[in-house]
This record gives structure tokens, sequence and C-alpha cells, in this order.
């Protein structure tokens, strides 16, 4: 059990799952990064949960609370490649997972109540809150690093993990004010630049960028390896990017949720 969370378990479609609870007010989901839901994703959950949010964590993969190791994340990457649930090298099509997820995020509505639920996404997890999006009370969603479909070649560099369908609502919903806010550094591989040259091209005003430069001789300190905006690379200290970056997130929930 992570410290601070109460711990219960979500069954949709066939599938249990346990979930982390904290906090009470507006819903926000957050979806956790690879390799699980290490002490940093953790303690992002605790921030969202004390700005006055009732936040809900599923435990999609790997071990709560264990700490990031270079043999942790390779370990999680590989079964996540081969899970049915995630489909890493699909361009034009969201994982089943979503559904799954969907399912949770309507659920949260209806027991917290508000305007809407907020969703976060992170590296694997990072464009799911897009898919998300179908269901209407999806009112605040973030992307941070999106990473999926895997970047290898032109065209999945560009893509979004998403059914032509899903594409169609995000720009609707985004035409009608529900835009999406997408976080990346600018040296990370992962995340390239060509993902959110998509989110602009095909949302316009609709998408909100943080593009933090991570490249050599960057004025903030951070790595060649930055990757995790608001959690792993995150510092926390007045005026710094990533902070800022972590600000914005918790102002467009109060914006959008209350």
């Amino acid at each position: 059990m992570l410290d601070g969370f109460d711990e219960g378990t979500r069954s949709y479609r066939g599938t249990t799952r346990t979930v982390y609870r904290r906090g009470e007010g507006p819903a926000v989901l957050v979806m956790h990064e690879i390799p699980g839901i290490t002490p940093q994703v953790a303690g992002f959950a605790r921030a969202v949960a004390d700005a006055g949010f009732r936040v809900e964590l599923p435990q999609l993969f790997g071990t709560p609370g264990k700490a990031i190791s270079g043999g942790y994340v390779a370990g999680q990457m590989l079964r996540a490649c081969i899970s049915r649930e995630f489909h890493v090298l699909a361009s034009h099509r969201s994982s089943p997972i979503t559904d799954w997820l969907r399912d949770l995020a309507r659920d949260l509505h209806q027991e917290a109540g508000g305007r809407g639920v907020g969703a976060i996404g992170m590296c694997l997890t990072g464009n799911f809150a897009l898919a998300l999006m179908m269901e209407p009370c999806l009112m605040a969603p973030v992307l941070s690093q999106p990473s999926l479909p895997f970047p290898f070649g032109g065209e999945r560099r560009r893509s979004l993990h998403l059914s032509p369908e899903e594409l169609a609502n995000v720009r609707k919903r985004a035409g009608e004010g529900v835009g999406v806010l997408g976080l990346r550094f600018t040296g990370d591989p992962l995340c390239p630049p060509e993902r959110f040259e998509t989110l602009r091209r095909e949302l316009g005003d609709g998408f909100e960028s943080i593009e933090i430069d991570s490249g050599p001789g960057n004025p903030h300190g951070l790595g060649r390896t930055a990757h995790s905006v608001v959690t792993t690379d995150l510092v926390d200290e007045a005026g710094h990017p990533t902070r800022l970056a972590l600000d914005r997130v918790l102002a467009l929930f109060e914006e959008r949720l209350r």
C-alpha cells in the first residue's frame, strides 16, 4: 500500500485492477508511466490531491512504490510491448486498455460530481487522455511526454495513437473549449517534436504546449536523458520550468473542473 493512499479495486470489462485513492473534490485520473507507480509518480499524485482534488491512480503495470532502476524499466517495457492491452506501435488506433480507463473516468464523475474529470497520462500512457475524451465527462486532458506509438519511422513520430473516430472527437471537443495540454522536453527521443506539431496542426488553439529546453548547454541544468516532466525529472524549485509546468497542470485542473 502506498503511504497516504487508500487501496481498493475497480472492475470493468472482466478485468479487476488495484486503484489507489487520495483526496476529496473533483476527480483526476492519473495514469502512471513506465515502470509503474514509482515514488515520484506517487509524489505527483499527492500534489494533485493536496491541491484539492480526488486522485485515483490505477495500477496498470509494475510494483507500486518500487524505486526506478534500469532493469525495472527494461522489464516493464518488455511486458508492455508483448501485452495485448498495449499496442505500442499502433499509429491509428488506441490501446485496448483505454476502454477500461474510460469506464473508470465515467464512474469517477458520477461519484465525485463537479463539472467533469481531469486525466493525465505519462510516457507509455501519455496519449491515453486523448482517447478518454470520447467520454463527455473528460474535461481536462493532459499529455506528459506522450511516447506511443514508439517513434520508429516518420509516420510513427507524427502519429497520436488514435483511431480516426477518436481524433475527430478530439478535434470537435477542442473546438468546443476542451483543449489539450501537452508537456515534453525538447531533447526527448521518445516524444519527438513531430508529435506536438501534429497536435498543433489538428487542434490549432485547442492545443497548449509546454516544451522545455533540455538540449546541450541548456540553462536549466537538465540532462540529455530528461523525460518525465512532472515526476522523475521535476526540479521542485520556484521558477524552474518543470515546476512551472506542474503549476500549469494544477491550474488547468482548477480552471476546468472546479
